[in-house]
């Protein structure tokens, strides 16, 4: 269920409807062929899936203890010396040729509930590998969304570097003209020219963290990297998306009712108790049936005449039955180091469950805080931005106009470029903040 919120988070984040990219075309990725992608590929999903797998299989080997053996089989050889002549029970010097033809059934009838608390154990470990995997599938998929934003961030930031860049060089232009007319000192054309230097290497920093996210994408749906790899970049209003009001330990408390990687821990520890109860088993009588059938062939002569082989094999035939009781009295205290082990792997399970609610606590708390810092970020960064994008407004006129220095306009310049980088990082967490907290709450997610 909740890898389909996080495909339907997914969809509804980054998605246009009307666009779906195919991933051999790596120049233009949607969200959700990344994700698409990455479960496909990923090879911590395949080991989980095999895992579900061979709990299957020893599920089908457990049940089958249930289920009576039989086996059947023949022999044939000869003997030589003194030896007892199966047609006439003397004691005879000869050659005897014989073919031995026989088949066993078993069937435990009662194993101090051993077999019936395996399957059950069993059963609980198959749930619990499904809920596994899709724990493994929300995690990939959660970590792609990271990937796929940084990507987002990346190029908006390479946007904003070259924006400044272009504005620098612009500025460039006419301050070279000023400084030819004789306007400007020459001073200010080697400021500018140092700023654009800068400029430049500012893009240059700013792609290669673009291709750094776009390779650490890649890495995560095991695809050949390729720098050609583009986006779909999300058009999204923050105001849109709402700080849910609960408090955290409201979002906890319904969230472990979701969660896969709850429901697989609270399994665990149901499995170590039936485990321990097998263990227990090991102290109790079994009881067991057995039926043979033996018939049997030899190449001697009775009274002159050799007997055919069907007619030796009808008249030889014969068959058994037992019923077989174990009592453990000594075990070389096998039993009891079975049970204590049992013990302490239940209790390895009720901290595996702990544990794996406690970190589901702290996971909220973490979210839900970096949330409100988001939103709180973002409101700033919005009044910042205003503010610098008009003061740096005035200082292009001033210093078109002569009335400042260099240094005042570049420092306007970059106040305003890093506030608007800082409003897209404000920007895109807070909105997926959010919406992690809706993946806590299992909201449907709409626009």
């Amino acid at each position: 269920m909740k890898k389909l919120y996080l495909i339907t988070l997914a969809i509804l984040f980054f998605i246009r409807a009307e666009v779906k990219a195919q991933i051999n075309d790596i120049s233009s990725l949607d969200l959700e062929t990344c994700i698409e992608t990455a479960l496909e590929n990923n090879l911590t999903l395949k080991r989980s899936q095999t895992n579900l797998g061979i709990a299957e299989a020893t599920l089908i080997g457990d049940q089958g203890q249930r289920i009576p053996t039989l086996s059947s089989g023949a022999s044939s050889g000869y003997r030589w010396g003194r030896s007892i002549n199966p047609v006439t029970n003397l004691f005879e010097n000869n050659r005897i040729g014989n073919i031995n033809l026989f088949a066993n059934s078993n069937v435990t009838l009662f194993a101090g509930q051993q077999i019936t608390n395996t399957i059950k154990q069993t059963k609980t470990n198959i749930e619990a590998e499904k809920y596994n995997v899709e724990t493994t599938e929300n995690n990939i998929t959660l970590n792609v969304i990271n990937l796929f934003i940084n990507v987002v961030f990346a190029k908006e930031q390479l946007k904003i570097a070259q924006n400044q860049l272009s504005t620098t060089k612009e500025q460039m232009i006419i301050t070279s003209k000023l400084v030819d007319a004789g306007s400007l000192p020459l001073a200010n054309r080697l400021d500018i020219q140092a700023q654009n230097a800068t400029n430049e290497l500012e893009v240059i920093n700013a792609s290669n963290t673009l291709r750094i996210a776009k390779l650490n994408l890649s890495q995560a749906m095991a695809i050949p990297f390729n720098n050609d790899l583009d986006v779909y970049t999300p058009d999204l209003d923050p105001e849109d998306y709402l700080l849910t009001q609960k408090e955290p330990e409201e979002i906890y408390e319904i969230s472990r009712e979701l969660m896969p990687q709850i429901k697989a821990a609270d399994l665990g520890v149901l499995s170590a108790e039936y485990g321990e109860r097998v263990a227990k088993g090991g102290y109790m009588p079994t009881l067991g049936m057995g039926i043979s059938a033996f018939s049997n062939y030899i190449d001697q002569y009775f009274m002159g005449v050799r007997p055919e082989f069907g007619t030796q094999i009808r008249n030889n035939f014969s068959n058994s039955a037992n019923l077989q009781l174990n009592i453990p009295i000594l075990s070389n205290m096998r039993n009891r180091s079975n049970v204590q082990r049992a013990r302490l792997q239940k209790r390895l399970s009720e901290i595996q469950e702990w544990e794996t609610n406690l970190q589901l606590r702290q996971d909220i708390e973490s979210a839900y805080t970096d949330a409100y810092a988001a939103r709180q970020s973002y409101q700033a960064s919005q009044i910042r931005v205003a503010s610098l994008e008009e003061a740096f407004r005035i200082a292009q006129q001033r210093f078109d106009a002569g009335a400042i220095n260099f240094a005042d306009y570049q420092l306007g310049q970059n106040n305003f470029f890093n506030a608007q980088a800082d409003l897209v990082t404000a920007k895109y967490t807070y909105i997926f903040r959010v919406k992690v907290l809706d993946f806590y709450l299992g909201n449907p997610l709409k626009l």
